[in-house]
């Protein structure tokens, strides 16, 4: 035990404040890649609307109506990452964490409209068919799409990452499909200019079912957010660390749920059921120590400590009748 309590005391950086700083630094890297990828986003998309002005190509305004949608689904991210630096209340006692999922209904929303948007156009292009004109800016303007979405996808990915944002990451994959069906604007020129005018119509269909794609992957990524989903393989991470401390004999009731950028952990460990109160709490602070250092991410555990094997009576015999019915 002597080996336990030195270990116990021993300096590690978890305390309260610096969590906090930690916090806020992701908030603010958060709010600074949406800052420059939305600005690159919209001259990017700016730019396609001028040359669509003077061009006609549907599949150029269906890019650029994706495009402009992708750099206003950093608005309500940011304003979830501005709510979630709120301090805990009586009321929201985790914080305000969840905002940045919740802002992931909001990405689906605004990508749900812009497929409506572009799919109509193009049946309405095919229907009534129009010439397109200047197709070697609609074609500059498929590779300027292309190129602003994917360093703005790489952006946001990046950063995503280091911060834990899912919603980040997520948006920035969205990037980063846009910038492919951009390139899908430049086949369509090359279509029309070897004489097929349904070519850039149907360029517009296809982006609408790239965006279609996209959506299903954000709904996706959505709901598992929001119904505290997380990678199985995390789960037996936690579970690894804390039987690597010496003194617990068994770990169950695993739960991990992120609360935006942030993971909190929640986990039975078995004890000797003849240690004392305290020597059991030092074991518990120890796997929570462990679980700080070596789970990224991760700003808190609760861990409850149960008697060994044998313990007369059950220990949990009281509640049993609310765990099984």
């Amino acid at each position: 035990m002597r080996a336990l309590a030195l270990r116990l005391v021993s300096p590690h950086s978890h305390d309260h404040a610096d969590s906090i700083d930690d916090s806020l630094m992701a908030s603010r890297a958060g709010m600074r890649a949406l800052a420059i990828s939305l600005s690159g986003l919209l001259i990017t998309a700016v730019v396609q609307l001028v040359i669509f002005s003077f061009s006609g190509s549907i599949g150029l305004l269906a890019d650029t109506i994706h495009n402009f949608a992708d750099a206003f689904t950093a608005l309500p991210i940011g304003v979830a990452l501005l709510v979630a630096r709120r301090a805990p209340t009586k009321r929201y006692t985790y914080g305000f964490g969840r905002a940045e999922d919740l802002s992931g209904l909001a990405v689906v929303l605004v990508v749900a409209g812009s497929a409506v948007i572009a799919g109509w156009e193009a049946l309405a292009r095919i229907v009534h068919p129009e010439n397109v004109t200047h197709l070697g800016w609609v074609a500059t303007a498929g590779v300027i799409g292309f190129i602003g979405n994917e360093l703005a996808a790489r952006y946001r990915i990046r950063v995503g990452r280091r911060i834990g944002s899912a919603a980040l990451v997520a948006d920035g994959y969205h990037a980063r499909t846009d910038g492919f069906t951009s390139l899908a604007v430049v086949i369509g020129a090359a279509g029309v200019g070897l004489g097929w005018r349904l070519a850039d119509p149907v360029v517009g269909l296809v982006i609408t079912a790239a965006i279609l794609v996209v959506l299903r992957s954000a709904a996706r990524d959505v709901y598992r957010r929001l119904m505290d989903a997380v990678d199985p393989t995390l789960s037996d991470q936690v579970e690894r660390s804390a039987r690597s401390i010496d003194g617990v004999l068994r770990v169950d009731n695993v739960r991990i749920r992120w609360v935006g950028h942030e993971l909190r952990a929640e986990l039975n460990v078995t004890v000797d059921r003849s240690i004392p109160v305290h020597e059991a709490h030092d074991i518990a602070e120890l796997v929570r120590h462990e679980l700080l250092h070596h789970v990224h991410r991760l700003t808190d555990a609760t861990i409850h400590t149960d008697p060994g094997l044998g313990a007369t009576p059950d220990p949990h015999t009281l509640t049993a009748h609310h765990y099984n019915p």
